[in-house]
């Protein structure tokens, strides 16, 4: 029962507030030890209304007993706090708000209630207000580092990317951690909101802000090859895409198509060709596979294109390989053949057809599309695609 959690939670500290109490009032030391445990009848009252779940009337009794001697503060911290994890958010701010009004405070105390009143507001939604006292604990030593990550957290909530970049470049002062990679995605962030505006140049400075923060972030040389190739210039586009290999391998399988489109339309297909010949080769991706064995059916027959699958195959398992090279197969076969094929076509495409392509390496939480912030854990550029057999 939450209640008696809390009645021993607070009994401690009343009984020592007792103990201090009686030690000043009384200067013999045998009477001030027999009055350790004279308590305040208010006190029991307060407990009293907490058994009996009235948890307005024990707040009311225990905001008034503050009054009476300022070493309760933590008690009523604690109680606060419990309100809180119990979703019990106005209960918490009234008592929070009460001691951050008391004038008696020390400034450790003070610091500390606004601390858990900053929490409130953020757990109740009160963005701005919680913004507020974050803000004021920036300049504390003990709270810093705490504000500054909550700060971060509301403006991503927000979308406020401009405040997140200030945020962050100013926790790059007093951390080791690789901000520099989150503030990319910030600048990131902009530049989507700057390409759907239909605003290129500012999309542009955005992402240049973005690879000169952290000039591996792959998502910015996304962005850039698909402003290029909307604005028809394919040579640039195909330069910030193939700078993806240099930033990180594993996000290879992202350029395949859009990589084509620019290729295609220059009308530069054996350039395309040998770039997937390149990659095949040092990174063994499913994707530029089957983008290739597609060539080779258009250019030199379906025969040809299920001896280079089944080649690859045997070197690189994979269930999407499979499922492509069923469908080459299928279309040679006699009837009889066929329906065994198109059987075992439908159970891998049945496997295919949920399987996750993307796995997040902090939390482990895994889908079929790219997210640069984990849905789950909410971290930056964890998210890569699934390698292996039964993966990208």
């Amino acid at each position: 029962m939450i209640e008696l959690l809390l009645f021993w939670l607070l009994l401690p500290v009343a009984a020592a507030t007792g103990w201090l109490t009686a030690k000043h009032s009384l200067r013999s030391q045998s009477k001030s030890m027999s009055a350790g445990f004279n308590l305040s009848p208010e006190y029991f009252k307060g407990l009293n209304h907490l058994l009996n779940e009235e948890p307005d009337q024990a707040i009311d009794v225990f905001i008034k007993f503050i009054d009476v001697d300022s070493e309760t503060v933590e008690t009523h911290l604690a109680l606060g706090g419990l309100f809180r994890r119990r979703g019990e958010v106005n209960r918490a701010i009234r008592i929070h708000q009460n001691l951050i009004a008391r004038t008696t405070l020390l400034p450790s105390q003070r610091r500390l209630a606004l601390l858990e009143l900053a929490q409130d507001y953020r757990r109740a939604g009160l963005l701005d207000r919680a913004e507020s006292l974050f803000l004021e604990l920036l300049t504390t030593e003990e709270h810093r580092l705490y504000a500054y990550r909550q700060l971060l957290d509301i403006y991503q909530q927000e979308h406020d990317w401009d405040k997140a970049i200030q945020i962050a470049q100013q926790l790059l002062n007093i951390t080791d951690e690789p901000v520099h990679t989150v503030i990319a995605h910030y600048y990131c962030e902009q530049a989507e909101i700057f390409r759907t505006r239909r605003q290129p140049a500012a999309a542009l400075i955005a992402i240049q802000q973005a690879l000169v923060t952290d000039s591996h972030c792959v998502r910015a040389s996304l962005l850039e090859g698909q402003l290029a190739l909307e604005a028809g210039q394919q040579k640039q586009a195909i330069l910030a895409f193939k700078r993806v290999e240099q930033q990180d391998s594993t996000y290879l399988t992202e350029i395949i198509e859009p990589l084509q489109i620019c290729y295609q339309q220059l009308g530069q297909w054996e350039e395309f060709t040998d770039y997937l010949h390149h990659i095949l080769a040092h990174y063994g991706e499913i994707t530029p596979m089957l983008m290739l064995a597609k060539i080779i059916k258009h250019e030199q027959g379906e025969a040809q294109a299920v001896d280079f699958m089944v080649k690859q195959l045997r070197q690189r398992p994979s269930l999407r390989g499979l499922d492509y090279l069923l469908d080459l197969a299928m279309a040679n076969v006699g009837s009889i053949t066929r329906e065994h094929l198109l059987l075992l076509k439908d159970m891998i495409t049945q496997l295919l057809k949920n399987k996750p392509f993307y796995k997040c390496h902090q939390c482990g939480f895994m889908g079929k599309n790219l997210h640069w912030q984990c849905p789950s854990c909410k971290q930056w550029n964890t998210i890569k695609p699934i390698p292996g057999a039964d993966g990208e």
